[in-house]
């Protein structure tokens, strides 16, 4: 790596865009024949996971998928990746497609929204729990 890399790079981690991502257009959901493959980022597809491939987000980022046919939202995470297609903009699990309502038709027009960690409601750690102390008999 030369010096001009390495100034490039500290120059893009100072001004790193922290805006968050929005797009909006057609989803499809993965068939059923790919439960159990391998993921672009090496985990196993579970059709029971809220997971989504696409083309671009970083993998774990977190996208608000809503429905725009009914209104339906669904939150979920980017485990793989898609190819570039000028109507799909995401890829959603099975059981992210069937939450938002969209398993009879196989796609729908949908909008995604970026969600930062802190936005989703979710602890990032469970609370610590004392446990009570019993007498000795």
């Amino acid at each position: 790596m030369n010096i001009c890399s390495i100034v490039l790079l500290f120059l893009l981690s100072l001004f790193h865009n922290s805006a968050t991502y929005t797009a909006q257009g057609r989803a499809s959901f993965y068939a059923d024949r790919m439960q159990g493959h391998a993921t672009a980022s090496g985990e196993r597809y579970d059709k029971k996971l809220y997971t989504a491939a696409h083309a671009t987000l970083p993998f774990d980022t977190k996208v608000l998928v809503t429905n725009l046919n009914n209104g339906k939202s669904v939150v979920v995470r980017i485990n793989d990746r898609k190819a570039r297609h000028r109507h799909n903009v995401i890829d959603l699990s099975r059981a992210a497609a069937q939450e938002i309502g969209m398993i009879r038709s196989g796609s729908a027009a949908v909008r995604l929204k970026e969600v930062k960690n802190e936005q989703t409601g979710q602890q990032a750690q469970p609370a610590a729990v004392s446990e009570a102390k019993v007498p000795r008999k």
